[in-house]
């Protein structure tokens, strides 16, 4: 559901082909998206499931649910999967137990990281909003999480929700409107797909912000703290592979990622006139100058 899909999913065809299967001679991939109208996610789901494929690979949160809800005889592997546990979709991350595994990429966990990052560059700031989608069912987690995080840095958590470009227009507005000193940009598919217009707009209201994966900083965010999406992309190929040579999903524990890419915007601090901690700048896997 990314509008660059071949940059996201590339890495996952590239590791298929990595352990011995190639498109139109031992591989063939049913491509669908959704393209950022979750509604249309039951019926797409429906119709691969209709094909009778061996395996189907899932992107999110709302994507692995319809999958799950149309078949519980497919495997299904997930990708980008914030809480597979939390939402239903596993029993545990050691033995998923049904026909659902894949990657995690504990969002929910890493939202307090990304608030105390992005306090340590701006400690003066008292209000922080957080840009969230209505319709992701791990939001009211990560909220939680990052309130609790908040409580101990003296600093008042501004949820806004948005699912539209026009909803996230609106939502910069009520931000000036509150007060709100910087942003954090919950992940998403949709914020991923809207990254320019997030990015501009945060530029216009002098908002430092902090998006989840490095795409947005590089795209003109200050800051981003997450996984390497398509890393995780390409790590769903093995997945795949052992489901192939006979595994059982339900048996195949869920992966949780080790490694977080930090990338750090210095142009964007310096038109913001913001000094980046040497305590912040150590912990940089990239700097954009």
């Amino acid at each position: 559901d990314f509008v660059d899909a071949d940059y996201y999913y590339g890495p996952f065809t590239q590791g298929m082909r990595e352990l011995g299967y190639v498109v139109g001679k031992n591989l063939i991939i049913e491509w669908r998206s959704a393209e950022g109208k979750n509604e249309r996610l039951a019926e797409l789901a429906a119709g691969l499931v209709r094909l009778r494929l061996d395996v189907l690979l899932a992107a999110g949160g709302q994507a692995s649910s319809a999958a799950q809800k149309a078949t519980t005889a497919i495997p299904i592997v997930m990708i980008y999967m914030a809480d597979p546990v939390g939402l239903g979709l596993v029993k545990s991350l050691a033995r998923p137990g049904g026909n659902s595994t894949g990657l995690s990429n504990i969002v929910t966990e890493l939202l307090p990281k990304r608030l105390e990052m992005l306090h340590s560059m701006t400690p003066k700031v008292t209000r922080v909003a957080v840009l969230m989608s209505p319709a992701s069912a791990t939001s009211n987690l990560a909220l939680h999480n990052v309130q609790a995080a908040a409580q101990k840095l003296g600093v008042k958590i501004l949820p806004f929700e948005a699912d539209t470009p026009q909803g996230i227009a609106e939502a910069f507005a009520a931000m000036a409107r509150q007060n709100a000193g910087v942003l954090i940009v919950s992940p998403n598919s949709f914020f991923q797909q809207q990254n320019n217009q997030i990015v501009e707009l945060a530029a216009k209201h002098r908002l430092p912000s902090m998006g989840a994966y490095a795409e947005y900083a590089e795209a003109g965010g200050l800051m981003s703290y997450g996984q390497n999406l398509r890393e995780n992309s390409k790590r769903a190929a093995t997945y795949v592979d052992k489901i192939f040579k006979g595994a059982n999903p339900g048996d195949l524990p869920v992966e949780q990622p080790m490694k977080f890419d930090m990338l750090i915007n210095l142009k964007t601090a310096k038109a913001l006139s913001l000094t980046v901690p040497p305590t912040i700048m150590v912990q940089a896997t990239k700097v954009i100058e």
